[in-house]
């Protein structure tokens, strides 16, 4: 799926793309994010949970200081080559991709020794030791990767609706782990779960149905960072609508 204008424009809530200044397409099934070459002020972006393999059309997004790529379908660490001339990229969250291998070292020293201004890496702050290290067992990266035979192959956006979109990425949270929704927090500025405060993870959790509920409040927390106000508005007429209806079932059971 490739990443529009009016998609990028809708979730930073900005009337033109050079205004845009954080985006946020956590699991939205991106393939294509060919519209980052027209985001040139962009400083954070969140990629993570999609299926982006090309890097290349952040290079020219000389602003951008925070990076999150995590599990998506990059296959080969020479797609650093793109970010290696971002001033200002401190963090960056690459892990569970393809291209981090097998060797979790060798994998870390070669994304050091390529961008070595770095600060944080798969959320893991960045240590002087480590930059030195990386001049020694890192592999320098000084070409971009081998692009695929077919290289605008990538269908046009459908047009998922934001409802649509939202079920979606709710019913993938429904599932998730404590340290994958405290990922997903992170990314998300928000502070971390406590292990105590997440059902399961609990060992004396036997109720199934306290589990989902407190899954779904999760889901709710997280998506509703996403909502502009008229969709906060929307949320609050439901919810106490909700409420009324709990309040006046208990006064008839009294």
């Amino acid at each position: 799926m490739r990443l529009t204008r009016a998609a990028v424009l809708a979730r930073a809530k900005a009337a033109a793309l050079d205004g845009v200044r954080r985006l946020n397409c956590w699991g939205s099934h991106l393939t294509d994010i060919s519209i980052c070459r027209d985001l040139p002020n962009i400083e954070v972006i969140t990629f993570s949970v999609n299926g982006i393999s090309d890097l290349e059309p952040l290079h020219q997004c000389q602003n951008l200081s925070e990076l999150y790529l995590r599990k998506n379908n990059i296959a080969s660490l020479h797609e650093l080559f793109y970010l290696k001339n971002l001033p200002r990229l401190r963090v960056l969250w690459l892990s569970e991709n393809p291209c981090c291998g097998s060797d979790p070292h060798r994998y870390r020293m070669t994304v050091l020794r390529n961008l070595p201004s770095l600060q944080k890496l798969d959320n893991q702050a960045v240590t002087e030791e480590e930059l030195s290290q990386a001049l020694v067992d890192g592999e320098e990266i000084t070409a971009p990767p081998a692009r695929r035979s077919v290289e605008n192959g990538c269908p046009e956006s459908t047009g998922s609706s934001a409802a649509e979109s939202t079920t979606e990425t709710t019913s993938e949270l429904l599932n998730l782990s404590l340290e994958e929704t405290n990922k997903i927090r992170e990314e998300l500025g928000m502070k971390p779960v406590p292990r105590d405060k997440f059902s399961s993870f609990s060992p004396r959790e036997t109720d199934c149905n306290r589990k989902n509920r407190n899954n779904v409040l999760n889901a709710i927390l997280l998506l509703v960072k996403e909502l502009d106000a008229e969709g906060l508005e929307m949320v609050q007429q439901t919810v106490g609508r909700r409420l009324q209806a709990f309040r006046k079932k208990e006064l008839q059971e009294e």
